[in-house]
């Protein structure tokens, strides 16, 4: 529907329900400005970008009633006209009655999934018609009846339908709501453990349906359901024979968790995050070998996650063999790692090794590729921390010495 311009949120574009005002003068949404500045800790206003010296939000009353009654109008408009009924109408409501009225409800969640993925007209009637909730009531139907086939079998069609409607709907906020209360996130929680290599892969799904709409994951990752949760992830990672879809999406719904807190990656390092990434990593294809290092590099953001690398047998030979051999991205990653190591765990042992895995000849490669930049930035840190330490060993290269301004100083 279109709507005057002044009524819209500057941030999202979209007509505002609680409009506030900031010190700079310009309405917002509140939970929009309120995410940019409290969220966020943006200072500055996102409109105008100019500095903000008082955070205090001022309700819009005058702008609120005249939205309302514009709103009021428009409804005024077409009281007489009703939302469009699918042509799959009935069967949809003769469909979720049936599932309502009985236990044995897998034949009708099939037809059901099939009926909704026909398109958005369907996808819409089934939402009028309370299917999102029919749906999210029989998967925390789990939490009940966890060891009954029926209902543990009912619960995977639910996902699977869910999910077919998900794919269909862009900021359903209701569904969201629904999915984030804390039965659903648990029912989910046992799916992704226990359910079929289908059924997980679609909580996965729904878990980073999650995550992009800002979920709370704190509580549940640190308090409720960490460890397990996160053994359930990387066992999917593991396992990208079993699915390979379910795998891709759980290494990306993991780098989008694990950037939110760093309680959070304790709790992955706990599960063994470092050992599994680890000993995939050789053998991993382009895509899933950037994704693990990147996963590498944010857990190696906390010192816990730094000293699990190098105490793994084969972590900096691992690490050492992805520099140059995957792509520019994989390089700048495994730079980052090194980095982080070299600066905060750079023990003996360490430094050996990445002499004897070529992790040290490889740098130096760098040094002569391409235009300065802060990869590069960082190798020369590295050798300027560490150069005394490597100069001992005879298989340091001599035109390192010359790079670094090494030649005319005393050994």
């Amino acid at each position: 529907m279109d709507f005057p311009v002044d009524f819209r949120c500057p941030i999202s574009m979209e007509l505002m329900q609680d409009p506030v005002t900031i010190s700079t003068g310009v309405t917002y949404e509140r939970k929009n400005i309120e995410k940019w500045l409290f969220s966020y800790n943006k200072k500055t206003c996102p409109t105008t970008m100019q500095r903000i010296n008082s955070f205090d939000i001022t309700p819009n009353h005058t702008l609120k009633r005249l939205i309302l009654a514009w709103q009021n109008e428009e409804a005024a408009r077409s009281c007489d006209s009703r939302p469009v009924r699918s042509l799959k109408h009935d069967e949809l409501v003769s469909l979720l009655a049936t599932m309502e009225s009985t236990p044995f409800k897998v034949n009708s969640l099939k037809k059901l999934r099939a009926i909704v993925g026909l398109g958005h007209e369907v996808k819409d009637d089934f939402m009028r018609c309370g299917g999102v909730e029919v749906l999210v009531q029989i998967i925390a139907q789990i939490l009940v009846e966890s060891s009954d086939f029926v209902a543990f079998t009912a619960c995977e069609e639910a996902l699977g339908v869910l999910h077919q409607y998900l794919s269909l709907s862009e900021g359903d906020e209701k569904t969201i709501q629904l999915l984030s209360k804390p039965e659903s996130i648990k029912s989910l929680a046992i799916m992704l453990q226990r359910g079929s290599s289908e059924a997980r892969f679609y909580a996965v799904k729904i878990f980073q349906k999650l995550v992009q709409a800002d979920y709370n994951w704190k509580k549940f990752v640190i308090q409720d359901q960490g460890f397990e949760f996160f053994r359930s992830l990387l066992e999917l990672v593991s396992d990208d024979q079993i699915c390979t879809k379910a795998s891709a999406s759980a290494l990306e719904l993991l780098i989008e968790i694990l950037g939110s807190s760093k309680k959070i990656r304790l709790k992955a390092i706990e599960a063994g995050a470092v050992c599994i990434l680890i000993e995939l990593l050789p053998d991993s294809n382009r895509s899933k070998c950037e994704k693990m290092l990147l996963l590498l590099k944010l857990i190696c953001e906390c010192a816990e996650g730094r000293l699990a690398l190098v105490e793994h047998g084969l972590g900096i030979a691992a690490i050492s063999k992805k520099l140059l051999h995957v792509s520019s991205a994989a390089t700048k990653i495994t730079v980052k790692i090194l980095w982080l190591i070299c600066s905060y765990h750079p023990s003996e042992r360490v430094l050996e090794e990445m002499l004897i895995f070529g992790s040290v000849k490889k740098l130096l490669a760098l040094l002569h590729i391409g235009n300065r930049s802060s990869t590069k930035e960082k190798v020369v840190k590295i050798f300027k921390l560490h150069r005394n330490s490597w100069r001992q060993y005879p298989c340091l290269p001599w035109e390192l010495k010359d790079y670094l301004g090494l030649t005319n100083q005393s050994c």
